[in-house]
């Protein structure tokens, strides 16, 4: 039995430019490491994808509405239906001066940001830069090599796989109940000072409510624990003021 639209997938996946065999992701840290592409910030662990849905490339998406849980795919995604074709008006040539203070750090190759788009340094030369504003593979055809590990079918699974998908901590500090139509969600402690925090709960919520419709009211806990520190030293007694003496008549 094939997967419906909306069904939430975990895959396990490593990708790589077809002409070059450049691996250039993985949720596979073996994949990474072998691969000198390892990041130390990064948890690798399966990804959850809602199938049919976009949280993946196209090419991809359609060949997963077409598997089962264990299968093994290679799949292989076109320009058209993975990081679209190369369009030559998105490369331009600008005046380097434009790049100001930064114009002699760059080389060919950088990544650069002009007009609040990111392109690609293609060529210096003449008192210019050319930047090449389209994706990375545009153009390319993308090859995946895919384990579909299961499909998420209980509550539970669930919204331990939406928590893990927001919330990349340790899995063992990813705690939640659910209380009839109420989830309530302890949040580690590395996380009450993490950039976005309330972005982060509100796609959470989201993401609860679309795939576990039956919830009505989510709660985030906080929880601080007192630490640990040396018994604090008695303080000294306030001296009391002496009154002021009278002044002579």
């Amino acid at each position: 039995m094939t997967f419906q639209k909306g069904t939430l997938l975990l895959i396990d996946y490593t990708a790589k430019v077809k002409d070059t065999n450049e691996v250039f992701e993985t949720t596979k840290e073996d994949d990474a490491k072998s691969n000198s592409i390892h990041d130390a910030n990064v948890k690798y662990q399966p990804r959850l994808v809602s199938v049919g849905e976009s949280w993946v490339l196209k090419g991809l998406d359609d060949a997963l509405l077409n598997t089962n849980a264990g299968e093994k795919l290679n799949v292989e995604v076109s320009p058209e239906k993975g990081f679209g074709t190369r369009d030559p008006g998105k490369v331009r040539m600008i005046p380097l001066r434009k790049l100001g203070e930064d114009a002699e750090k760059i080389s060919v190759g950088d990544a650069i940001e002009v007009d609040e788009r990111t392109g690609i340094v293609r060529f210096i030369g003449s008192g210019r830069v050319q930047v090449d504003f389209n994706h990375r593979f545009a153009g390319k055809t993308i090859l995946y090599d895919v384990n579909v590990i299961k499909s998420l079918d209980s509550d539970n699974d669930k919204i331990m796989g939406l928590l893990k998908r927001r919330l990349p901590v340790d899995d063992s500090k990813l705690q939640f109940k659910v209380n009839g139509t109420d989830l309530d969600i302890t949040m580690p402690e590395e996380t009450f000072l993490a950039e976005g925090l309330q972005v982060i709960k509100r796609a959470i919520v989201n993401d609860i409510f679309k795939f576990i419709p039956n919830l009505e009211k989510v709660n985030f806990i906080e929880g601080y624990k007192k630490t640990k520190t040396e018994k604090p030293q008695a303080s000294a007694p306030t001296p009391i003021e002496k009154p002021a003496e009278p002044k002579a008549a």
